[in-house]
């Protein structure tokens, strides 16, 4: 089932009833109620909002992200619940207790998956994505030699053109791209913690400063569907991030991506890779399940 997101722009009284959000409008005597067990993503962009802790309780309970964003209207934070598999502590164990040789061959697949939407996605758009195909079929045990960092360089100027440079803080469409992957980054997270995993222990990204590496490693062959995303929209002339972009951003979340026999909105394709990863850890299954482009 897909779940919505709530996008909070205005200054309004957030509470809870009878198992529903109330949103209140202030100064106002206008009210909205929203099932909680409707809702996947509460993200909070106005400073002026205010929650009450029986909602956040309630939103955490059923795995519902609560995204907290900075003074420039970016994510910046995220509530996620550390209860929501049954299973948990036994998921936990397994995958804190995971040898190195099994990090270096999970995150060799993630890095070819990664390359290879890439690539495909090249190839959607016109462009030279086979040159790409000598670093995904080439990757080593945890990507000792850096495939991804050198597919990468050939990406972004093939992509966005030879003067692009992806950095955080450079110019459009680098705002576009890190608003599409914090909220990827939130999705992720909370498919992690459904599926019974900590998003703090992660395969390669190790960043003492990062609460949850293992959503960005997971979310990495992920990323070249919000890089189609901002393209279109910066094929369109859209460079800021104003109410209509981001909206158009959020859409990311619900467009369809394909498996070998299954199509399944993203949402719903990161809980499946999630579930094959908690198997990988448990040595069920040798294969992360990821979508291609």
């Amino acid at each position: 089932m897909i779940k919505q997101t709530l996008f909070l722009t205005m200054p309004v009284s957030l509470s809870l009833k009878d198992h529903q959000m109330v949103i209140s409008v202030k100064e106002s005597d206008e009210k909205v109620k929203r099932a909680i067990e409707d809702i996947g993503f509460v993200i909070i962009e106005n400073p002026m909002i205010s929650i009450t802790i029986p909602l956040l309780n309630e939103l955490v309970e059923n795995n519902v992200s609560v995204i907290f964003c900075d003074n420039r209207q970016m994510p910046q934070s995220m509530l996620l619940s550390l209860d929501s598999n049954r299973i948990q502590g036994e998921n936990f164990r397994e995958q804190i207790s995971i040898k190195e040789v099994l990090k270096k061959q999970l995150w060799k697949q993630v890095i070819e998956y990664k390359i290879k939407n890439q690539s495909l996605l090249l190839n959607k758009l016109g462009k030279s994505g086979n040159m790409l195909k000598p670093f995904y079929t080439n990757v080593k045990a945890g990507d000792s030699d850096n495939r991804e960092g050198l597919a990468a360089r050939k990406y972004w100027k093939e992509l966005l053109g030879k003067d692009f440079s992806r950095e955080r803080m450079g110019a459009p469409p680098n705002n576009l791209l890190n608003y599409g992957y914090s909220l990827l980054r939130a999705a992720t997270a909370r498919a992690l913690t459904g599926s019974g995993l900590l998003p703090s222990f992660g395969i390669c990204h190790k960043n003492k400063y990062n609460a949850f590496p293992l959503a960005d490693d997971i979310m990495e062959p992920y990323r070249p569907f919000v890089d189609e995303l901002v393209f279109d929209l910066y094929a369109n002339g859209e460079t800021e991030l104003s109410k209509q972009t981001k909206s158009d951003l959020f859409r990311i979340l619900f467009c369809d991506v394909h498996f070998s026999k299954v199509t399944r909105p993203l949402e719903v394709a990161l809980s499946l890779t999630t579930a094959s990863l908690a198997r990988c850890y448990k040595g069920e299954e040798k294969s992360i399940v990821y979508p291609l482009i």
